[in-house]
């Protein structure tokens, strides 16, 4: 059996104090290493249980290929509060069209994959769990099995009715959010109106108050442009949309500064005097982030009505049932999710 590698965000979770309701873990694409951390995940102490929502035979199968010994449970919400009991996992069962392989994936399986997130995000909202945390699903496999599909981020919104989501990746000090998510460079202009951009910026501005309990966020926001623009020579972005959404927000007392060039708003001078960075699409800001901590890092959407949290790679296909898997990602979203929780 390969070693798995837990991160350094395991420290600190003995202190955490009891949160009253278990947390959720979606195990994402069956083919992929999203059931191996969540077993790894179940062989740790934690302040509540962990609740896997994945096909029972699945995590039984690919629990005898890592040679974990993790005994699978059967949940029940009349459980109690307990903390979570390591080596031991309760389980919605979610059954799979299909066996899963290791590594193959199967459209087949798709439909289960998303039901087992709107199972697990329904039952956040009723308050039978504190947070939801959700392992890498595959979105080509999803959209092969006629399923549209964009991401977590987008879906969680549907399921919840969440007018604006809100992606943010996080590792200790250092926040980025987006503007926008998953969609072509070349759509990201138009995307980037004064409606969005100001609806996101609340929305970020608030659970930064709310989740994370800073009173006062202060906020970095990216211009779109390279040089943000260098005054309209490479762009009007800037100077149309970005500064006037920025001014009229500070006019409300928000702390914002920008449109600021994003090639230098990463500076470890500006990131000391900021709480989070604002960045204009996905590939502006989050290569800077998981340079800095990948696989130690956090994806959290916020603007949801619920807590959520997510590791910060994909599916590692090449990697599922090997043992060589990095829990890292899913040990900090686990602890972070507990935190936030906790703030609720």
């Amino acid at each position: 059996m390969g070693r798995f590698l837990i991160s350094r965000a395991c420290a600190g979770v003995a202190r955490m104090r009891n949160v009253p309701v278990p947390l959720a873990l979606s195990a994402g694409e069956p083919a992929g290493i999203g059931p191996d951390l969540c077993l790894v995940a179940a062989r740790s102490a934690w302040p509540a249980r962990l609740v896997a929502f994945a096909d029972r035979r699945m995590l039984v199968e690919r629990a005898r290929q890592l040679g974990l010994d993790v005994e699978l449970q059967t949940y029940s919400p009349n459980a109690g509060a307990d903390a979570h009991k390591p080596g031991v996992l309760p389980v919605v069962d979610v059954p799979l069209a299909r066996d899963a392989r290791a590594g193959t994936l199967d459209p087949a399986n798709s439909r289960a994959v998303v039901e087992a997130l709107r199972l697990a995000t329904e039952r956040c909202m009723r308050g039978e769990f504190g947070a939801l945390v959700t392992a890498p699903v595959h979105k080509g496999v999803i959209n092969d099995a006629g399923l549209p599909f964009t991401g977590h981020t987008e879906l969680l919104a549907e399921i919840t009715g969440a007018p604006l989501p809100v992606m943010l990746l996080c590792s200790g000090g250092l926040r980025v959010a987006l503007a926008t998510t998953h969609l072509p460079l070349a759509q990201v202009s138009a995307a980037v109106t004064a409606e969005r951009l100001t609806a996101v910026l609340e929305v970020l501005h608030a659970d930064l108050q709310k989740r994370f309990g800073l009173p006062a966020p202060r906020i970095l926001v990216c211009g779109l442009n390279p040089h943000a623009g260098e005054g309209g020579h490479l762009g009007r972005e800037e100077i149309d949309v970005i500064a006037p959404v920025i001014a009229a927000l500070a006019a409300r007392g928000l702390n914002l500064q920008g449109p600021l060039p994003a090639d230098t708003a990463f500076t470890p001078q500006r990131l000391e005097a900021a709480d989070a960075v604002l960045a204009m699409y996905h590939d502006q800001g989050l290569p800077v982030l998981k340079h800095a901590a990948f696989g130690h890092a956090v994806n959290v959407t916020l603007g949801l009505p619920i807590v959520r949290t997510s590791v910060d790679h994909g599916t590692a296909l090449d990697l599922a049932g090997t043992g060589r898997a990095d829990a890292g990602s899913m040990t900090a979203a686990i602890t972070l999710a507990f935190e936030l929780a906790k703030r609720r």
